[in-house]
């Protein structure tokens, strides 16, 4: 069977945005309408002739409206192969009659959660009944029509008058296979706020992950991969996918990589003094606080001229024009903050392919949540790196006890560390990145790289000597070896802080008091793969 002209239909909708338009176009095509609930009485208000489920089944409805649908008169109708003999007299003997076109969408479980409604009202919003006929007719679609989504009404309305008032196989398989991912999405948000939500599990026995087509982007890394965004189908943090893209070209697959990364890293300075961040290749390459924006952004960009050109730039606060102005005067792939005046907006238009992003608010740092890699066989999930460190969880190892702008500058300096690609340096001083060393197979080659660079700044900017002298320096994990921090000193770092813990601690305190340097512990590393 190819084509299968519509007779019967089942309409059963939480959503009922379109219902009484679909409605009307199948009764006036001759289409007899079977009904439920809240949708049988939209469809009556409207002036339609409604056969309720409780006629088809001879059984009311009961218990709260959970049992229903839930009758051979409704599934036999749904799942009957119409073609094959014995069904044939089976649907004749018990008088079933065959639905050849189901319109349901789900009880709004995920809604009900964000809500924040209480337990009971939570669990009443699991739909059972819907589920079951959406699954029957995606199963038996080579005779039946299911249609989950009112966004899909338009294309029925074609389907239908293209095809005098049949559906094709091709459209019914089309249907079937979007009802499939809707109960599976559906399915996937109840078990997920059962085992996090209901049951506080950290890692459940089975784990769905589940989400809806964004976008398909030109390509992924590389122009010969293939690359789409999936946005979460439940409750989730509001991140680059949700900011407003005000102009410039559509997100690359690393645009969006690169922006999550300036995202992630700003969001941890507060808005009470403005920062920039600029990203390159998912590392920050220079991040500044200061008293103004385009103060921060000057002493940002002046830490690696070089990388920052076509590079990501994320601030804290909203965007003035003359920090958009400056942003402007080099090749920048995309700028993301929590506003932009209509001065800054000016300026970045004079870009046309620059992309502006606005998010209203940055994500919380200290978010539970859980991250997620693929790898050949399998999956890792960890939780999420929210760990935090102040002044009070310092411990100092050192002879010299550091000064407080040392350890103002030791705590910037850990904040950027932890987003930068282990193994992870990062010189600062008052407040402005001096030097970073990203993604080395050893931690010494990552304090030269760091010290090189900063050199490099000096000579471009024409100070008198780099910004690491005087600095205090963050490794992301444990010196193994104490040529790491002699690097580090060789480059003028006054104040170490690293997590501690590797089997030659002492000979690395020793190292830093010779060098006269201070140096504390956090107890915490901040890997970043």
């Amino acid at each position: 069977m190819t084509d299968v002209a519509i007779k019967r239909a089942l309409l059963s909708v939480s959503d009922k945005s379109g219902i009484v338009e679909l409605g009307s176009r199948l009764a006036k095509a001759g289409v007899e309408l079977v009904s439920t609930g809240g949708t049988a009485r939209a469809l009556r208000d409207a002036g339609l002739d409604v056969l309720d489920v409780s006629d088809v089944t001879g059984f009311p409805e009961m218990m709260d409206g959970r049992v229903k649908t839930l009758h051979p008169m409704v599934h036999g109708g749904l799942l009957a192969v119409r073609d094959d003999p014995d069904h044939a007299a089976a649907m004749e003997a018990h008088d079933i009659g065959a639905i050849d076109l189901v319109v349901v969408n789900l009880y709004p479980f995920v809604n009900t959660v964000m809500s924040g409604a209480d337990r009971e009202t939570i669990i009443e919003n699991i739909d059972i009944g819907g589920p079951s006929m959406v699954r029957s007719a995606a199963k038996n679609h080579a005779y039946v029509t299911i249609v989950t989504d009112p966004a899909d009404y338009h294309g029925l309305y074609d389907e239908l008058a293209e095809h005098d008032g049949a559906t094709t196989l091709a459209f019914r398989k089309a249907m079937a296979a979007k009802a499939f991912a809707a109960t599976a999405a559906y399915d996937s948000a109840i078990s997920s706020w059962f085992a996090f939500a209901d049951q506080h599990e950290q890692f459940p026995a089975a784990l769905t992950v589940a989400g809806k087509l964004g976008d398909t982007l030109r390509y992924g890394e590389n122009p010969h991969q293939q690359a789409a965004l999936y946005l979460p189908n439940g409750p989730a943090t509001k991140g680059v996918p949700q900011a407003d893209q005000v102009q410039g070209k559509a997100l690359s697959y690393n645009n969006l990589n690169d922006a999550d990364a300036a995202l992630g890293l700003v969001a941890e300075f507060p808005a009470d003094k403005p920062a920039i961040v600029i990203v390159k290749h998912a590392n920050p390459c220079g991040v500044a606080v200061a008293d103004t924006l385009l103060e921060a952004w000057q002493a940002a960009l002046a830490c690696d001229s070089v990388s920052a050109f076509g590079g990501i730039v994320a601030a804290n606060v909203p965007l003035d024009g003359a920090t958009a102005k400056a942003i402007t005067e080099i090749f920048t792939e995309v700028v993301i903050a929590p506003g932009a005046d209509d001065a800054a907006r000016e300026a970045f238009a004079a870009k046309p392919n620059l992309r502006l992003l606005i998010l209203e608010d940055l994500p919380d740092p200290a978010r539970p949540g859980l991250d997620m890699k693929s790898i050949a066989g399998g999956m890792l999930f960890q939780s999420r790196d929210n760990g935090v460190i102040g002044d009070d969880d310092l411990k100092v190892v050192t002879k010299r006890q550091p000064t407080d702008r040392e350890v103002a500058d030791a705590l910037f300096a850990w904040k950027v560390a932890k987003h930068v690609k282990s193994n992870a340096i990062v010189y600062a001083k008052d407040g402005v990145t001096a030097g970073i060393g990203a993604g080395q197979m050893n931690r010494r080659d990552s304090s030269r790289i760091a010290a090189v660079r900063a050199g490099e700044a000096a000579e471009a900017a024409g100070w008198s000597e780099p910004r690491t002298v005087g600095s205090a320096v963050a490794s992301d994990a444990f010196f193994p070896f104490a040529d790491g921090l002699l690097s580090a000193v060789e480059a003028g770092a006054t104040m170490v802080i690293q997590p501690g813990g590797s089997m030659r601690d002492d000979e690395v305190i020793a190292a830093a008091d010779e060098a006269g340097i201070a140096m504390v512990f956090t107890g915490m590393r901040h890997f970043r793969h």
